[in-house]
């Protein structure tokens, strides 16, 4: 029934489990974990390690454990540190890497084990992944991190500002995991999001997640007690400074709705050019959609298969995208595309949008921050519904929150790879946030977002090479927003809209420098936004030369 829920070929294995087998760390503590094998063969065999925080029963042994075995594979299921039987206290993020090395150590000492181990997972299973694979002796055979990146912190941090959504519900789901069964949390899903959303209009967040999952939660608490500039506790989790050369074989699956998809595709440049042997897929899914759910199952079995069985290496070329919001998926040799090219647009006075810079002197265009009433988040990467695409005419209706605008286009316009921003601001106090979002405006004047970026600005972190200050004291903010391939079709019109924040999805900038977790003080910020000669404020696309067909 599973594998024809997700479109896979039936299984022809029996699989059989070993349940509560104990992995030994090197401080004492025992990591609990389950091996599932395929009934039919006998001996050593290669493993699947997967670590996972959210318990070794549930759904994840029915899509883990027992798929794989019926597919062939041994599959060793462990519960990291502090969860579901295993000893230790649970910190998120912190402690996988030496975990995560005994495990391997411990895996390939098993007389089950034929010395070969393999990982997979996606999110927080993806993590636990690149705490382990660029640094394991010998290396371990492949890997499929999926729906993750080598810097965790990006999908709780942006660019400076705390993603306070993401980080609350998350810890509202980890605080709850322990004592309430599965079904029960699917069940009361919603509940849960709604307390969250009505807890985060509150100050001071430190005591947010007593609010929302009924006791303290270590992760919020780390999270909120480290979200200063230069803070160095999560450096821990951050491998994107490894020795990538020594990564196996990598497959990817993200989706351009998920959070952590602009950190992955950096990731996955970066092992190509270790030359690591890797692949990716990228669709329009928000983070764990059944479809990008489906396409991880089924790369991974085809993955796993090349690596620890000797089938047949994946054929085609490594990077597979899809355009959105067509249904046509482009096929590319690497990321980004090599045949991109920069598509600038300026803002103008009026509200305009050009694609040459302006060549008359322009007043700047204005607006004011109010902490009090902030400018609400509408849409994009988020972790929970509703995200993707939606109507910003109630956002962009609002006085806080500029917006420039195009001339219908005259042909469709592929955007595929980065996207990037220069404004040009000036602002009342130096607390302040900028967030600049890109949408689609079709002919019925419907404007919906498609890719944005933020951006925390203060003493701490300006001047910056990202942010630097003209002779005239108006400070240039250059800022990576997330990347895409959508399709901009004729007549449709291009819209940049530049505000002080998106909340909650991010947490609102008090304006006066205090701690995240304990500020209370608010103080409105009005922030001139300049776009005359002097100034181009822009966008820059990268488009393909010709629209794919």
């Amino acid at each position: 029934m599973v594998d024809a829920f997700f479109g896979l070929e039936r299984g022809t294995h029996r699989s059989v489990v070993v349940r509560d087998l104990a992995t030994p760390m090197p401080d004492g503590v025992n990591l609990m974990g389950d091996l599932y094998r395929p009934a039919d063969v006998e001996g050593p065999l290669p493993v699947v390690l997967i670590r996972l925080p959210y318990g070794r029963n549930g759904p994840f042994k029915v899509l883990f454990g027992s798929l794989y075995a019926r597919h062939g594979f041994q599959v060793f299921i462990q519960a990291i540190r502090g969860t579901f039987g295993s000893g230790g206290q649970f910190r998120p993020f912190t402690t996988e890497h030496e975990d995560g090395l005994a495990t391997v150590e411990w895996v390939r000492d098993q007389s089950w084990c034929d010395g070969r181990v393999a990982m997979a997972g996606a999110s927080y299973f993806g993590h636990t992944q690149w705490a382990v694979a660029p640094y394991v002796d010998p290396p371990l055979e492949c890997v499929s991190p999926h729906i993750t990146a080598a810097r965790i912190g990006a999908a709780f941090y942006d660019n400076g500002v705390p993603q306070l959504q993401n980080a609350l519900q998350w810890s509202a789901q980890v605080g709850r995991q322990e004592w309430m069964s599965f079904s029960v949390q699917m069940a009361t899903t919603s509940a849960y999001v709604s307390r969250a959303r009505r807890a985060m209009q509150r100050l001071p967040v430190q005591a947010l997640d007593v609010a929302v999952a009924g006791a303290p939660v270590a992760f919020w608490r780390d999270f909120v007690a480290h979200a200063g500039p230069g803070d160095h506790f999560w450096s821990g989790s951050d491998h994107s400074g490894a020795d990538l050369s020594r990564m196996p074989p990598t497959s990817m699956v993200t989706g351009w709705w998920d959070p952590f998809v602009r950190e992955q595709l950096a990731d996955y440049s970066a092992l190509r050019a270790a030359g690591v042997p890797a692949r990716l897929v990228v669709g329009p899914w928000l983070h764990g959609d059944r479809d990008e759910f489906t396409t991880m199952l089924r790369t991974d079995l085809a993955w796993l298969g090349s690596h620890l069985n000797g089938e047949p290496t994946p054929s085609g070329p490594p990077v597979r995208i899809n355009l959105q919001p067509t249904d046509t998926w482009l096929e590319l040799e690497t990321w980004p595309p090599p045949c991109a090219q920069s598509h600038f647009e300026y803002l103008g006075g009026s509200g305009s949008l050009a694609g040459l810079p302006p060549t008359d002197p322009v007043p700047p265009s204005r607006f004011t921050y109010d902490p009090a009433d902030p400018t609400p988040s509408v849409g994009g990467p988020i972790l929970t519904p509703p995200s993707k695409q939606q109507n910003n005419a109630a956002l962009e209706g609002r006085g806080d929150v500029l917006v420039f605008t195009g001339e219908p286009l005259a042909a469709d316009l592929d955007v595929v790879g980065r996207v990037r921003a220069r404004i040009h601001l000036r602002a009342e106090h130096p607390y302040a946030d900028l967030l600049v979002r890109v949408c689609d405006v079709d002919e019925r004047q419907v404007s919906r977002n498609v890719v944005d970026g933020i951006r925390r600005l203060d003493p701490a972190t300006v001047p910056a090479p990202d942010a630097t200050i003209g002779p005239d004291g108006v400070l240039a903010v250059d800022l990576e927003l997330f990347p895409t391939a959508y399709r901009f079709r004729a007549g449709h019109r291009l819209r940049v809209q530049v505000a002080g924040g998106a909340f909650p999805r991010y947490a609102r900038n008090l304006g006066t420098g205090e701690p995240f977790g304990t500020g209370t003080a608010m103080r409105t910020n009005t922030v001139e936004i300049l776009h005359d000669t002097q100034h181009p404020s822009h966008v820059e696309l990268s488009v393909l030369a010709a629209p794919v067909r």
